[in-house]
């Protein structure tokens, strides 16, 4: 079997994968990182979203193999010892949340968003940006305004 070496989270991760090996898969069965969701396998619910070389993408849809070298940030990278990261701490203060099921890819996506638009979002921005992101329990009203109060936390950050 191939093997595949990519730093995970700050640390050097190395493991042998059979060709097909999603990304996702690798995180949740190699790694044991399962902050990071399967929820249709077709790259529409956002859920597995993680940061590839800073650029937010859907593990569900990339193979483990094409991550060689690259750095990979998942839900479990992002806060910084006990320090929630300023997107993480806005979907708690904002209830942006319900079941929780959604909110790691959601998270990955807003800080993505912010890295690309910047931190002054307004409504329409972020509910655009957040189409290929499926919550199945909320309206997105509070998921909406924490993405707003993470961006401005981010940028004092």
């Amino acid at each position: 079997m191939p093997q595949v070496t990519m730093q995970v989270n700050g640390r050097s991760v190395s493991g042998e994968v059979e060709a097909r090996t999603l990304l996702v898969q690798f995180l949740r069965e190699h790694l044991e990182l399962t902050g990071t969701h399967v929820g249709c396998d077709t790259t529409q619910c956002g859920c597995c979203t993680v940061h590839v070389d800073g650029v937010g993408i859907k593990s569900c849809t990339m193979l483990a193999l094409a991550c060689e070298g690259a750095n990979i940030t998942t839900i479990e990278g992002l806060a910084k010892g006990d320090v929630l990261h300023p997107m993480q701490s806005a979907f708690s203060e904002h209830h942006g949340l319900q079941c929780g099921f959604c909110t790691p890819g959601m998270i990955m996506s807003a800080i993505d968003m912010v890295n690309r638009k910047g931190h002054a979002l307004d409504e329409t921005t972020v509910r655009k940006e957040l189409e290929g992101n499926i919550c199945r329990c909320t309206g997105y009203h509070n998921i909406v305004k924490a993405v707003q109060a993470g961006a401005a936390a981010m940028k004092g950050a």
